[in-house]
């Protein structure tokens, strides 16, 4: 997360090497702000914790082709049943 926060707050970075080495396209050392990046690393870690609910739901959501069988065989109404245990185990936000 810290090297994308690195490209987000520093335009001309294009290889950082270990936590603390950034150069630019000609070679030479750019120098980082690290409260920037601080600030940056805390930005994309809440936007991260705030889709939680996402990633948990797709781990516990049937496969594609069993929720197509699911209505297939017991039509949209029951799939959606379905699926709302999940929604309701993991809200959003």
């Amino acid at each position: 997360m810290r090297d994308l926060a690195i490209r987000n707050t520093h335009s001309t970075v294009v290889t950082i090497i270990g936590d603390t080495d950034a150069f630019d396209d000609n070679g030479d050392v750019v120098v980082l702000d690290e409260s920037a990046i601080t600030t940056e690393v805390t930005r994309l870690q809440a936007a991260y914790d705030a889709k939680e609910y996402s990633r948990l739901r797709q781990l516990e959501y049937p496969s594609i082709a069993d929720q197509l069988d699911d209505i297939y065989h017991n039509g949209i109404d029951a799939w959606k049943a379905t699926i709302k245990v999940t929604k309701d185990k993991y809200p959003k936000g």
